[in-house]
């Protein structure tokens, strides 16, 4: 998925003519804490909500202070993770999307967009188990994991992989097309495999699987 594909134009851009309680109103509408400053179609950077209260600056024009904007945005043809990765790093409520050579403002995309968007995929959509494995970075295996998941006639829905902080460690996260997993977390015990957590509806814990476990945690949407 393109970025281009998920801009949307429901938040508005400032003007540095804008003053900064319109700021604040605007973020409380649409409930963001960013929004960037445009005129005429070329982007000069995002202000927080922090920016204004800071700057004790809410009934005076934007353009009227000296500020140190800054301007995180991504290109029209960028891929969907890119975005993520941005928005996660600087912790931003939305991100600006510019042309191809970067001078022209198309609009945005806000958290709530990527949430959206994710939450459409099939994976996500299509009911499942989810796994979280616990292991070392050098011992990773795309092919020994599926090898393991395919064995006992299941299929992988998605994976994603987050290296523990400070750690040689690394969780995988992978959502199988089953909610019956047993067999599943039998053969990953069988090959040594740490299992840190296993998710799944409540109401197919409920039905199949309460003599089995101890407890469940709720199913989670990834």
């Amino acid at each position: 998925m393109l970025v281009k594909y998920l801009i949307s134009d429901v938040v508005p851009a400032l003007r540095t003519s804008d003053t900064g309680i319109k700021a604040l109103n605007w973020m409380e509408v649409f409930r963001v804490s960013h929004l960037p400053i445009v005129n005429n179609e070329q982007f000069l950077g995002m202000i927080s909500d922090t920016d204004i209260y800071d700057l004790n600056m809410a009934e005076e024009p934007i353009g009227n202070h000296k500020l140190s904007l800054i301007r995180p945005f991504v290109k029209q043809d960028q891929h969907i993770y890119e975005v993520i990765e941005m928005v996660s790093s600087m912790k931003l409520s939305l991100i600006p999307v510019l042309n191809e050579d970067s001078k022209k403002y198309l609009g945005l995309i806000t958290l709530h967009d990527l949430v959206s968007y994710f939450s459409s995929l099939s994976a996500v959509s299509q009911p499942g188990a989810i796994i979280v494995l616990e292991l070392n970075q050098n011992d990773y295996s795309l092919s020994e994991i599926a090898q393991i998941i395919e064995s006992n006639d299941t299929k992988i829905l998605s994976l994603y992989l987050k290296p523990q902080e400070n750690s040689t460690k690394l969780d995988v996260t992978i959502k199988i097309n089953r909610t019956e997993f047993a067999s599943v977390l039998q053969t990953f015990n069988r090959y040594n495999y740490t299992i840190k957590a296993s998710y799944m509806k409540d109401e197919i814990m409920d039905n199949y699987y309460s003599d089995r476990f101890d407890s469940f945690m709720t199913y989670l949407n990834v």
